[in-house]
């Protein structure tokens, strides 16, 4: 019995969820042989006790099948993930921890930051869900591998589609390829809350929310919906892009919703010849606009054209090639909102009361009926005083 048998039949045994073995992803430790006694750690990211039963069991029929006649598989596990403590409304009770992930413009990699941290969540041993909440521009079947699958439903349920172990579920899969979408305001509104109330998602301990771009009726919609748990804010480093990004932040403060952090996308480029790094657009310009806000930049992501490729193929930069930089820092920005959501949870966690309208029943909150009838005059900035959201 050599090493070299034993990680061959280990490569044989599949992460639960995953069409990766525990060798390619790095998880087998410390092997120790002793004639055809065999013992080795297996480092797993999931808390699920079942995940580690199975890679018990598999391992041992595979060793044992090699030769082996004594196997010890000492499993590595992290703590169980802390039950959410938010608080308020919530259409997707079975929901513990909600991300929203925002911009304040378009095409700063949004969609892509929202993959690859959703993908990154699930290998830290979560169990996530990813809602594509962009209604006009919904790019997440593709960038997901699901383009042109549609979901099955249930009664008058909707199961997500599934893909590199998250559950996901976007109007991209609803829709016709290429059809455009002209609803107003209020069906965007009535279609988040659908999103989150007749999608049958599991008992996820994250739902990843792609956002659409800007501060509006999907944002208001969202927060007043669900106790969001965090935000994450995606820019790039140009100052066109910093000052809209400036706006989603004071949307976060405004709503009450934690601050994660932000991530820099396109900061940099990676020669994929050389592997050198070389700052074309910039690069931690969202420093002070950070320091501003009391939070950090949790990624500086460069322009890797793996990404790019991956994201029009459907194979996620951080799946399909965990080793790169790029994936790494996903990776570590993950690492970093788990433990800010732990912290939030374990302080009391979030509470969406206060985003609630309080108008009354049939009354539109923007309607002069609505105000309070001795209510000063709102000044630029501030809110209306009716929970409306319209300032």
């Amino acid at each position: 019995m050599t090493e070299e048998i034993v990680k061959s039949a280990l490569s044989k045994v599949m992460y639960p969820g995953f069409t990766k073995d525990i060798v390619t992803f790095g998880f087998v430790k410390d092997i120790s042989i002793k004639g055809t006694d065999v013992h080795f750690t297996v480092d797993i990211t999931s808390s699920a006790p079942e995940v580690g039963q199975q890679i018990t069991d598999e391992a041992t029929q595979e060793l044992t099948r090699v030769g082996a006649t004594n196997v010890a598989i000492n499993i590595q596990a992290p703590k169980m993930p802390r039950e959410s403590s938010s608080k308020g409304k919530n259409l997707a009770p079975q929901v513990k921890n909600f991300l929203m992930v925002s911009s304040g413009k378009g095409g700063v990699g949004k969609s892509t930051t929202s993959v690859n941290i959703a993908i990154a969540l699930a290998a830290e041993g979560k169990k996530v869900g990813l809602l594509d909440a962009d209604i006009y521009g919904p790019n997440i079947p593709r960038m997901m591998g699901l383009q042109g699958i549609k979901p099955e439903v249930n009664g008058n349920k909707v199961l997500p589609l599934k893909a590199y172990g998250i559950e996901v579920m976007s109007m991209g899969a609803l829709m016709e390829e290429g059809q455009s979408l002209i609803w107003r305001g209020a069906m965007i509104m009535k279609a988040i809350e659908q999103f989150l109330r007749d999608i049958l998602w599991s008992e996820l301990d994250v739902l990843v929310i792609d956002m659409p771009p800007g501060t509006g009726d999907a944002q208001l919609t969202l927060a007043q919906a669900v106790p969001v748990t965090i935000g994450l804010t995606v820019t790039t480093p140009q100052s066109v892009s910093l000052d809209d990004s400036r706006r989603s932040l004071d949307m976060f403060k405004k709503f009450n919703i934690p601050i994660a952090g932000i991530i820099e996308n396109m900061s940099g480029f990676i020669a994929p010849d050389t592997g050198v790094e070389y700052d074309i657009f910039g690069k931690g310009t969202s420093g002070p606009m950070a320091e501003e806000f009391n939070t950090k930049i949790l990624a500086e992501i460069p322009i890797e054209p793996s990404i790019r490729t991956g994201g029009d193929e459907g194979k996620p930069i951080t799946f399909v090639n965990p080793t790169s930089e790029s994936s790494k820092r996903y990776v570590a920005a993950a690492q970093s909102i788990i433990a800010q959501i732990d912290e939030i949870n374990a302080t009391g966690g979030v509470d969406n009361a206060a985003m609630q309208p309080n108008t009354p029943p049939g009354v539109s909150a923007c309607s002069t009926a609505a105000a309070p009838k001795k209510a000063a005059p709102a000044s630029e900035g501030e809110s209306c005083g009716t929970g409306c959201g319209c300032h």
